[in-house]
């Protein structure tokens, strides 16, 4: 049986490599890996391309930014909604310090379930006629034109569940349930906080959101 290795948020991210590219779960603040994000902060690991339905929105991916750690972003929201406030990355953005790839909500989940499903890429209606198409290949079927989107995998993703057992299987709940699943398919290493380890057996399996196959870390924190 295997037994997937519990870390400190710190001891799970230690070995991410400058360069590296990073899927981060999670919409705003809601099912994010707060604790691992924030171990990424302190670990220092720069030239990141991160991953995330949205950045520096309620949460604490906006850290990597501040501390000079990211290279490119690709997001659904990489900014909040305000005129003011601007974020570190931002103003980095404006700066022509980082590179940033919006990509649509939908796209960008499917782009990723496309990378665990080792599909080669899809062609999708959003977009076309948009700056969403800039520069990819546009092709009409049964009379109507698609976008062909590449799929998307990275090195590590850095996610979160309610629960796991000690091989790794997950149990999630509430908004944990959004970009998370599908980007523990989607990584060479995944890292997933949760609030509990459990033994093997106690997890209802009509209720286990991702096989442990996928899981290469757990660590433990606190509901936030």
């Amino acid at each position: 049986m295997i037994v997937v290795p519990v870390l400190t948020p710190d001891e799970a991210v230690a070995d991410i490599p400058n360069g590296a590219s990073i899927l981060i779960g999670g919409f705003a603040g809601g099912g994010q890996p707060f604790e691992l994000v924030r171990a990424l902060a302190r670990h220092g690991a720069r030239d990141l391309t991160i991953i995330t339905n949205n950045i520096s929105v309620h949460d604490n991916t906006d850290l990597l930014a501040e501390r000079g750690l990211i290279r490119k972003v690709i997001a659904s929201f990489p900014v909040p909604a305000s005129e003011t406030a601007h974020t570190a990355l931002e103003r980095q953005f404006n700066a022509g310090q980082i590179e940033v790839e919006i990509v649509p909500q939908g796209t960008l989940v499917e782009r990723i379930r496309a990378g665990g499903a080792g599909l080669g890429g899809f062609y999708t209606p959003t977009g076309v006629g948009t700056v969403a198409a800039a520069g990819k290949e546009v092709r009409v079927i049964d009379g109507r034109e698609y976008v062909f989107e590449r799929p998307i995998r990275a090195d590590y993703a850095l996610i979160r569940a309610f629960q796991a057992d000690t091989m790794g299987n997950l149990v999630y709940r509430g908004t944990a349930r959004n970009f998370n699943p599908v980007m523990a398919t989607a990584a060479d290493i995944v890292i997933c906080q949760v609030e509990a380890i459990v033994p093997v057996g106690a997890l209802d399996p009509e209720r286990i959101g991702t096989p442990g196959i996928y899981v290469d870390r757990l660590c433990l924190a606190a509901r936030e």
